[in-house]
C-alpha cells in the first residue's frame, strides 16, 4: 500500500496516547449509544403501532380517507361492502370490525380490551392459534385471546374462562398469537364480526375496515380509483403502514422528541471528539513538524489524519452499536411492554453521523496540521 507507512505511524501515535484515544472512543460511542437508543425506540414505537395491518394480512385497505391509524377507525356503511365487492378487479373483500371495549373479569375487575371481529365466513386474518380450534368460535359468546405483552392484564386466562362483555356473557376458547405486539396497551381479543357489533355499542355504521384481495397487482390501481369515486380510499398494506408512520412522526410529538434527542446527542459527540481529538493535534504538532522535516508530503499528513479520525469513529460506532443492542436485549428480556429494534434505517443514520463527526475532527486537524512549518518546531 502506497501510504501503509505513514498510516502505520499515524496508528502508533493515536493508540499511544492513551487518555486521548480513550476520551475519543468514549464520547463517539456516548453519541452512538444515544442515537441508536432513540432512533431504536422510535423504530419499535412505528412497529407496533401498524401491528395491526401486520397481524391481519391484508393486501389492500378500504377506510374513511380521515383515518390516520388502525386503531382510530372510522365505520362505513354496509353497502360500501357489496360495491367493493362488485369492482372490476377485486378477487374477494370481507368486513372487520376493530373497536375498543370493557370486560369484567371473574374477580369482579374491569379492563379495557381491544376487539377484533373477523368475516364470519371466511375468518380473513386470524391469528395463529396456540390452544384451541379455530372452528370453536363459531360456538356462542366464544372469544380467541391473544398471548401478548398484555395477556396478563386478562389474568392469564385459560380455555373455558368467562368473563362479562356489557352484559353478554363471553367465554375464552382459544389462545392464539400474533406476530407484532400492539401499541395500545391493552389486551386483544377476537371474535366474529356480527358477534362483535352485537356486544359492543356502535353507531348505526358498523363497518371499519374493508378487506380486499385484488386478483392481481395490475388491478390495484383501478381499484383504488373506483373506491375514490365512492368517496372512500383504498390502501395497500405498504402504504397504509407509511401513513400510520407519516402520522406518529409528522402529527404527533413523537417524531419531533426523537429527532431533537438524536441531534443532541450528534451534537454531544461531535463536540466532545473534536475538542479532544483537537488537543491531540496540539500536543503532537511537533511530531507532524517531524514528519514534514524529513520529507512527508502534505497530503500524507492529511491521509494519516482522516485514518486517525477514521478508525476512532469506526470502533467507537461498533462499540456504541454493540452497547446499545445489549441494552435492548436485557431490556426486552425484563420488560415485555419495552419497545425498541434497531433497524438498517437507524443503524445507516448512526453510521452516516459518525462519518460526520470524522470528517468535522478530521478538517479541524488538517488546518492545523497543514499550517505548521519544521523551521517553527527545531526552532522552538
Amino acid at each position: 500500500m502506497k501510504y501503509s507507512g505513514i498510516l502505520r505511524i499515524g496508528f502508533k501515535l493515536l493508540v499511544n496516547d492513551k487518555g486521548k484515544f480513550s476520551a475519543l472512543l468514549i464520547g463517539i460511542t456516548f453519541a452512538v449509544f444515544l442515537m441508536m437508543q432513540m432512533t431504536a425506540m422510535f423504530a419499535g414505537i412505528l412497529e407496533r403501532a401498524y401491528s395491526t395491518v401486520t397481524n391481519i394480512g391484508a393486501a389492500m385497505w378500504v377506510m374513511d380517507p380521515a383515518v390516520n391509524t388502525a386503531s382510530s377507525a372510522i365505520p362505513m356503511p354496509d353497502y360500501l361492502l357489496d360495491a367493493v365487492r362488485s369492482m372490476d378487479g377485486v378477487s374477494y373483500a370481507v368486513p372487520l370490525y376493530m373497536g375498543g371495549a370493557m370486560v369484567k373479569l371473574e374477580d369482579g375487575t374491569f379492563q379495557s380490551v381491544y376487539v377484533v371481529g373477523l368475516d364470519d365466513e371466511s375468518l380473513f386474518g386470524r391469528p395463529e392459534m396456540e390452544q384451541g380450534n379455530i372452528l370453536d368460535i363459531y360456538n356462542d359468546n366464544t372469544f380467541f385471546a391473544v398471548d401478548d405483552v398484555e395477556f396478563s392484564k386478562l389474568e392469564n386466562p385459560k380455555i373455558g374462562t368467562s368473563f362479562e362483555l356489557n352484559d353478554f356473557r363471553g367465554t375464552i376458547v382459544g389462545i392464539a398469537r400474533v406476530a407484532s405486539n400492539g401499541l395500545n396497551g391493552v389486551p386483544t381479543l377476537y371474535t366474529t364480526y356480527n358477534r362483535a357489533i352485537q356486544y359492543i355499542p356502535s353507531t348505526r355504521f358498523t363497518t371499519s375496515y374493508i378487506l380486499v384481495q385484488p386478483k392481481n397487482d395490475a388491478a390495484v390501481a383501478g381499484i383504488k380509483q373506483q373506491v375514490a369515486k365512492l368517496g372512500y380510499v383504498a390502501f395497500t398494506a405498504s402504504e397504509f403502514k407509511k401513513r400510520i408512520a407519516d402520522y406518529y412522526t409528522y402529527q404527533t410529538g413523537i417524531g419531533t422528541n426523537i429527532l431533537l434527542m438524536t441531534v443532541i446527542s450528534f451534537i454531544v459527540g461531535l463536540s466532545i471528539s473534536g475538542q479532544t481529538f483537537y488537543t491531540f493535534i496540539l500536543e503532537n504538532l511537533e511530531k507532524f513538524g517531524a514528519l514534514k522535516a524529513i520529507g512527508a508530503k502534505g497530503r500524507e499528513l492529511v491521509y494519516m489524519i482522516l485514518f486517525m479520525a477514521t478508525f476512532t469513529a469506526l470502533t467507537g460506532y461498533g462499540l456504541g452499536v454493540g452497547l446499545v443492542t445489549l441494552m435492548i436485549w436485557i431490556a426486552r428480556a425484563r420488560l415485555p411492554n419495552y419497545a425498541a429494534m434497531i433497524t438498517y434505517w437507524n443503524l445507516g443514520l448512526a453510521f452516516g453521523m459518525v462519518l460526520l463527526i470524522a470528517g468535522i475532527s478530521s478538517y479541524v486537524g488538517v488546518r492545523k496540521v497543514l499550517k505548521v512549518e519544521p523551521f517553527d518546531i527545531f526552532r522552538g
